[in-house]
This record gives structure tokens, sequence and C-alpha cells, in this order.
């Protein structure tokens, strides 16, 4: 259909301006971590809250009340196992995944394989960050979401940045 009735259009108009509203006054409550990237969990939350939007928005079938309660449900259940996890090692091991070596000085490591990692897309995140030659990287670092980091420096370069990072060399 193309056109049902001003109704809609009118229910859309006034949702999702209340339900945007209440979203940006949330995100601004809740802080920066809750739209962070920095690993599963959060951008599982960032999706969620795209599709709660939308759904409160387009169906009305779901009300703004429930719309803006899901959304405070998720920043809610994003901001305590945020909040647990800086705090309980245990809890932090169970919902965070470690950073992982991939090539370091010289040597494409056997990870590889474990993170389903292939050679292209570790030269393609070198050639992204400008450098030419393997000879130029210290490292490459596949981040907790999913990102890869680049640590320049060349093969006899010590990087302090890889303390925390799974597979670096004793």
């Amino acid at each position: 259909m193309i056109f049902d009735s001003w109704y809609d259009l009118f229910r859309v108009l006034v949702v999702g301006t209340a339900a945007y509203a209440g979203l940006v006054l949330l995100l601004r409550t809740t802080g920066k971590r809750t739209l962070s990237k920095m690993n599963a969990f959060d951008l599982v939350v960032t999706v969620a809250l795209g599709s709660v939007l939308a759904t409160a928005l387009l169906s009305s079938e779901v009300s703004l009340a429930e719309g803006l309660f899901a959304m405070v449900l998720l920043c809610g259940l994003q901001f305590a196992v945020a909040f647990t996890s800086v705090r309980v090692r245990w809890f932090q091991d169970l919902v965070k995944s470690e950073p992982t070596l991939l090539y370091f000085q010289g040597r494409f490591l056997p990870t590889m394989r474990r993170e389903r990692v292939s050679e292209e897309e570790i030269l393609s995140a070198v050639r992204s960050e400008g450098i030419a030659r393997l000879d130029d990287v210290a490292a490459v670092v596949l981040e907790t979401d999913g990102s890869f980091s680049v640590v320049a420096g060349g093969t006899s370069s010590t990087v302090e940045s890889l303390r925390f990072v799974q597979g670096v060399p004793g």
C-alpha cells in the first residue's frame, strides 16, 4: 500500500518524536558506554535499541510507553553488565572476549585460523592504516569488537600496548 491514513502518519510523527527524544535523554543519562563497540554485548545493545525504536515507531501494536520501557530496560541491563564486569573479574571473563594477536614482528600467527581471519584481511587492515610494508608493522590485533588494530613499529619494537592481548610472546 502507498497510503493508509492520515492517522497513521500522525502517529508516526508523534511517537517517533517522543521515542527519539526519550532515546536521546536515555543515552545522555546512561553515558557513552551504552553505544560503545567495546565487545559483543555492546553491539547487541546498540542494534537492539535501533530495533526497539523502529518497532515502537512503526508498529501500532507497540505503545510508546512499551517502547520507552524496552529501551530503558536494555540500557539498564547494559549498565549492569558493564558495572559488574569492571568490578568482578570472573564476570568480566564470562562476558568479554580478549583481544587476540594475529601478526607479530614479521610473522603471521596460528591464532589467525582459530579466529577465522585470513592473511588478506590483515593486509587490508595494514593498508587502511596507510602502511605500505609489513616491515613497518609491529603487530596486528583482533580487538574484542571485531575490528583490527595495527601497531606500527617494525620487528625490533617492544610494544607496551599489547600488555592484555592474548598470544603475546612472553
